[in-house]
């Protein structure tokens, strides 16, 4: 854990050659580590000498670049209310520091995706929506509809974070609309009454227009912040797959497609434990044709389902939207395995496009909340007396592979769970540089040759580690 200081093993130590001392003569890789214990964090390696031919090792890794699966657009998490008020109101002289350290890249981790929630989740101070109402009232046409909520601390922070990387993507995801729409007419619990499918609809057209108009523009929409569950404290609403097949067929794909508007649209954006949910959207030949990928979450079932659905239905792409950690799990390495293992890793290897985490930044209670979880942890937390900024676990997961896979990289074909080794490579469009992530599993030490276009690449780490390989 750090201080807000410049990022952690962005220093080059001297390159060697592990085979015997020196200066590595030829090509060369580099490698990035971060250890369980936190001895290092993020901290690179001398050099790796880059050796022609395939060397012996009773454990090796094959990386072929010449299979190829999905394009990422990268790795984030979500800039709620409680991460955009911190960023803006709590870090003092550092906010533009911190921004470009997460946004930015060399230095910075290059954090390139981010969920925006459309309106109150439970970590806002109060809970709203972009069209609420006095009871009993309803407006239909939307004419009440305005984002000025969002222009004390989201839209500035998403503003400052597109300057200083452009190429970042934004999902909207709501976790209620506006009460009059519901059978409760409230925010709270409830579903979508059909005389406000068109409305509902229109809600996220003016949602995609008004960020756009603002400079801050929609790569996605997901229908429903996890629409098999109404909690009882803060903003949701249940949308079962007939109802999510019917919105998202017959009133917001048609309405993108006649009014031009761009952002994609994602189904589910819940756990990976009831597949069936989103496969019963896609099996409707009408949403299906306007239902661009699969998003999910972590809190329960296995990450394997991910596969399964991309291969029911391979056209569609699948994103990763929300995990989060949290005070029920404490032990860094425990967690650092966990994240890099099931969500860099698994979720990657299983389709995901981009990997997004849930609060970018909480404070040191856990907040500010509303409702919902009282215990959870941000990639980063920001002391709300201090601005004191602590790196935590997730920061480092995403980080080993946000600060090296830009947008536009290909996953590559690698070998996986080999000796208690997991691994996911990439390919770089812009340099055609590759990068293999690596999560030691094991208990031991456990000493590896990567083989890669008939060269390779020695290297040898602890148990619970992770190291990002990265050469030409």
């Amino acid at each position: 854990m750090l201080l807000s200081a410049p990022l952690a093993g962005c220093g080059h130590n001297p390159p060697i050659d592990p085979g015997g001392g020196g200066t590595p003569q030829g090509p060369v890789a580099q490698a990035w580590i971060t250890t369980a214990n936190r001895s290092r964090l993020l901290s690179q390696d001398p050099d790796l000498l880059i050796r022609s031919g395939t060397a012996a090792s009773p454990v090796v890794i094959d990386v072929d670049e010449g299979t190829s699966y999905q394009e990422m657009i990268g790795f984030g998490a979500a800039m709620t209310d409680a991460s955009a008020y911190l960023i803006q109101q709590k870090l003092g002289a550092q906010h533009d520091a911190i921004l470009r350290e997460l946004f930015g890249r060399n230095p910075g981790i290059g954090l390139s995706f981010l969920r925006v929630p459309m309106g109150a989740s439970d970590f806002s101070t109060h809970h709203y929506s972009y069209d609420d109402m006095p009871a009993g009232q309803t407006d239909s046409t939307l004419t009440r509809f305005s984002i000025d909520e969002d222009r004390a601390n989201k839209l500035p922070a998403l503003k400052a974070a597109l300057a200083i990387n452009p190429q970042l993507k934004l999902v909207g995801s709501p976790w209620s609309p506006p009460g009059w729409m519901k059978s409760t007419g409230s925010l709270i619990k409830g579903t979508l009454r059909p005389e406000f499918y068109d409305s509902f609809a229109q809600y996220f057209r003016k949602f995609v227009d008004a960020y756009t108009a603002e400079g801050v523009p929609i790569f996605a929409v997901t229908m429903q912040n996890e629409p098999a569950y109404e909690p009882a404290d803060y903003p949701g609403m249940r949308l079962d797959p007939p109802e999510r097949a019917e919105v998202i067929g017959k009133h917001v794909g048609p309405l993108f497609a006649q009014t031009g508007i761009q952002a994609l649209i994602l189904d589910w954006d819940h756990n990976w434990d009831l597949p069936s949910s989103p496969l019963a959207v896609l099996a409707d030949p009408t949403a299906r044709q306007y239902v661009n990928g699969v998003a999910w979450h972590c809190y329960a079932g296995d990450v394997g389902v991910q596969e399964n659905v991309h291969a029911a239905y391979p056209s569609k792409d699948a994103y990763f939207t929300e995990c989060s950690g949290g005070d029920w799990a404490k032990i860094f390495g425990d967690n650092l395995k966990w994240f890099v293992g099931t969500l860099i890793i698994g979720s990657t290897r299983g389709w995901a496009k981009g990997v997004a985490l849930w609060n970018l930044a909480l404070d040191e209670n856990a907040g500010p909340h509303l409702g919902g979880c009282g215990n959870c942890r941000g990639v980063i937390t920001i002391n709300s007396a201090t601005g004191f900024v602590t790196r935590n676990e997730e920061y480092y997961s995403l980080a080993h592979a946000s600060q090296f896979v830009r947008p536009g990289a290909h996953r590559i074909a690698s070998s996986n769970n080999v000796s208690g080794l997991q691994t996911v490579a990439f390919k770089n469009a812009d340099d055609g540089s590759k990068v293999l992530i690596v999560l030691n599993t094991a208990s031991a030490e456990v000493s590896f040759a990567v083989h890669t276009g008939g060269k390779t690449i020695l290297y040898a780490m602890p148990a619970g580690a992770v190291v990002t390989l990265v050469w030409s």
